[in-house]
């Protein structure tokens, strides 16, 4: 979590973006909320802080993350609405269903983006809403960057899978270039200055040596090709079958 102590949100966006994002995810302020692989859980921290009728849930595999995620949510005054599951997010069941379901930047937890929308679609109440933020291809990338990301689709395909899997997105966010630059700069210089901040520790070099590798990596490998995308979705009404307004 060192690499994310000055980027809370772990996934190149800026707050204004996040605000807005969640905005459209939630338009009433009273929903439901499930975060599938949600870290420290600052997407749904965020939304309890603003939303006092909210009540949220969350599932991820780390317990220095979810202890994290306990002790803010306290200093907040929302742990009485948040409640953490500590377990793997493609197994967690739930006996009621979410007005919002959240998967930002953890789709490689299902095995991609589709099966991430497969799993979000059993939790979803009728009507609700899936916030995903998955990777694309903004320009053709090196073979170096496609063995280290893997075969992403580019910002056109990635919407039609989308879209061809019963989804209407209802809003959308391309994380910009400065957004995409200010989260790298910000993991990998936490890392680096942890390092140097605590140069006596049995891993301070280790970990001086990571910041570096994962700069030059950024820098020299997928800077110019990697994007984010974020969506708002909705599930696709059926030929002839009703719409469920929110």
């Amino acid at each position: 979590m060192i690499a994310h102590a000055d980027h809370p949100i772990k996934s190149p966006l800026a707050d204004e973006s996040v605000g807005l994002l969640l905005e459209r995810g939630l338009p009433r302020g009273d929903e439901r909320v499930l975060d599938l692989g949600c870290g420290t859980a600052e997407w749904l921290l965020r939304a309890l802080a603003t939303r006092p009728q909210l009540h949220a849930e969350g599932v991820d595999v780390s317990e220095a993350a979810l202890m994290q995620a306990r002790g803010t949510a306290s200093a907040l005054g929302v742990d009485e609405r948040l409640v953490i599951h500590h377990q793997e997010a493609a197994d967690f069941v739930s006996a009621h269903p979410f007005d919002l379901v959240i998967s930002v930047g953890a789709t490689h937890a299902f095995g991609g983006l589709l099966p991430t929308l497969a799993a979000a679609r059993e939790h979803l109440a009728p009507g609700g809403r899936v916030l995903i933020g998955e990777s694309f291809w903004d320009r053709t990338p090196s073979p170096e960057a496609v063995e280290m990301f893997g075969d992403l689709a580019d910002l056109a395909t990635t919407v039609d899978l989308v879209v061809a899997d019963g989804w209407t997105p209802v809003h959308g966010h391309i994380s910009t270039r400065s957004e995409l630059d200010a989260y790298e700069w910000a993991c990998w210089g936490s890392l680096a200055a942890w390092a140097l901040d605590h140069p006596d520790d049995p891993g301070a070099a280790q970990v001086l040596e990571t910041a570096t590798t994962q700069r030059t990596e950024w820098l020299h490998t997928y800077r110019d090709s990697f994007g984010f995308l974020c969506l708002v979705l909705r599930r696709t009404a059926t030929a002839g079958g009703p719409v469920t307004r929110l």
